[in-house]
């Protein structure tokens, strides 16, 4: 990279490491802008301020520049190798122990919020929620800092998650203070006095079938049990179905993220179980993304 050397008087400017950083990634195949999220990262650069660029970077920078850069090149996924990742109105700590948030998810946590308006209209208290495997906290802490009437639970069965989401709950400010996290697998988690009182229900669990195929960066870097419960993809989903029902209250929702390809068999799955006014919700690409349902009263 572009180095100290590179003027008489031994400093370069952010802009010049820019241009050379993009011609990089754009020979490695890669989207050209997570260049200038690199140079960003690495010179502690505000997005917004474009004459930040003319900065000259220091060498302790330019040393991490070019470990980030290393790093991307090596085929890590850009969020890990940044280190964070905007999730809806959040900015959320990722590393390996957790999934990448995705734009799916968000628009899981829309639908879910859909529901907890529902469930909030006319109610003197407040609306108490559980994101069962939580990971980061993307859905739960969204929910808690989009919504000041939740109470949230997240829960995770992998501690390294919960110490990622732990991290993302300290810099969430006020909401947090409505925020409980709990290690357990699935409902295992919550304390026996939410049986039949939780308004809402959501998760996003694992729900890739072992075999299936799988982009490289995500086979070589994610937490595989995040991804792949078992054989079919379909363990955890269906241990959550089954379990709703007791752990709702009358009128309470569930929303399940899942593959669109599992719509229909969760969906009678959980009509079976005794859930009622079953539906599916679109991803921001229109698939199939959430199943939706609630229980009765």
């Amino acid at each position: 990279m572009a180095d100290a050397g590179d003027r008489p008087d031994g400093t370069v400017a952010w802009r010049e490491v820019l241009a050379e950083t993009t011609a990089r990634i754009d020979a490695a195949g890669l989207p050209v802008a997570e260049a200038r999220w690199i140079v960003e990262e690495a010179g502690g650069l505000d997005p917004a301020r474009d004459g930040d660029l003319d900065e000259l970077a220091t060498v302790r920078t330019m040393a991490r520049h070019d470990d980030l850069l290393r790093r991307r090149l090596d085929g890590e996924p850009l969020q890990y190798v940044l280190g964070h990742w905007a999730f809806r109105t959040l900015d959320l700590l990722v590393d390996r122990r957790v999934l990448i948030p995705r734009p799916e998810t968000e628009a899981v946590v829309g639908h879910a919020l859909d529901e907890f308006d529902r469930l909030a209209v006319g109610r003197p208290g407040d609306v108490t929620v559980a994101d069962l495997g939580t990971g980061s906290g993307a859905i739960g802490l969204s929910v808690a800092a989009e919504r000041t009437a939740s109470r949230v639970w997240c829960t995770d069965r992998s501690e390294d998650a919960l110490a990622v989401a732990r991290a993302n709950l300290a810099g969430l400010g006020r909401p947090a203070s409505r925020v409980t996290l709990a290690a357990g697998s699935w409902f295992d988690a919550l304390p026996d006095d939410l049986r039949g009182r939780l308004d809402l229900l959501v998760s996003n669990p694992p729900y890739v079938g072992a075999g299936e195929h799988l982009a490289p960066e995500v086979v070589d870097w994610e937490p595989h049990a995040a991804l792949v419960p078992g054989p079919d993809g379909t363990e955890d989903l269906e241990v959550l179905v089954d379990g709703a029902p007791a752990w709702l209250a009358p009128g309470g929702a569930f929303v399940l993220e899942l593959d669109p390809r599992q719509v229909e068999s969760l969906a009678a799955r959980a009509a079976a179980a005794g859930l009622v006014d079953v539906g599916a919700r679109p991803d921001l690409a229109g698939r199939d993304r959430a199943l939706v349902a609630r229980m009765p009263g």
